[in-house]
């Protein structure tokens, strides 16, 4: 069955920012009245924490690789999981592994974004050298970077190996690159 429809539904933004904890105290508590008071936007709000953790535990198991940013991250440290970051300075390097305990890696790749349309994420990598590209990845103007988290199950599978990537604007048609990075995977050693 499903709730009543609202007469002014509170938007999918909203409900993530109340959720979030990143509303101001006095939009935190009229989103709070409203949903209260409301069975649609309740159902709602509760449809985004369902999905939460259902994005969380996927996360988890180690199925998945994606753009993150720096909330996201925070709330996962903050319920409980272990994260491992690495930040990797524009056409730097970092020596990286996974630990037996660590529950997501992620890579805070720095990168001039002001005036920026779109960021693809090229990965190269592998024997083969393999080139994987996202396409239109999330980003924030100022932030000053892109948080990528690669499936850690995927890394944790990986011998000692060089990874790189590479942060393109995409702009009216043409490219050019935002930085570099490398990472210099090492396995962790055995029974440690």
């Amino acid at each position: 069955m499903s709730a009543p429809a609202c007469p002014s539904p509170l938007s999918w933004e909203i409900l993530l920012g109340y959720w979030l904890g990143e509303l101001d105290p006095e939009d935190q508590a009229r989103t709070e009245e409203h949903y209260l008071g409301c069975a649609g936007c309740s159902h709602r709000l509760e449809q985004l924490a369902s999905l939460a953790q259902e994005v969380r535990k996927l996360v988890q198991q180690s199925g998945v690789s994606m753009v993150v940013d720096e909330p996201f991250v925070r709330r996962l440290a903050d319920d409980g999981l272990r994260v491992r970051e690495y930040r990797v300075a524009r056409n730097g390097a970092v020596n990286c592994t996974v630990a037996p305990g660590d529950d997501i890696v992620v890579a805070h790749l720095e990168a001039p974004l002001d005036e920026v349309q779109r960021v693809d994420l090229v990965t190269v990598g592998g024997a083969a050298g393999s080139e994987m590209r996202q396409e239109d990845v999330p980003f924030l103007a100022g932030s000053g970077g892109v948080i990528f988290s690669p499936n850690i199950g995927m890394l944790r599978a990986l011998p000692a190996t060089t990874l790189r990537m590479r942060l393109l604007a995409v702009d009216n048609g043409r490219e050019r690159t935002l930085g570099e990075y490398t990472f210099n995977h090492t396995p962790w050693p055995p029974g440690e």
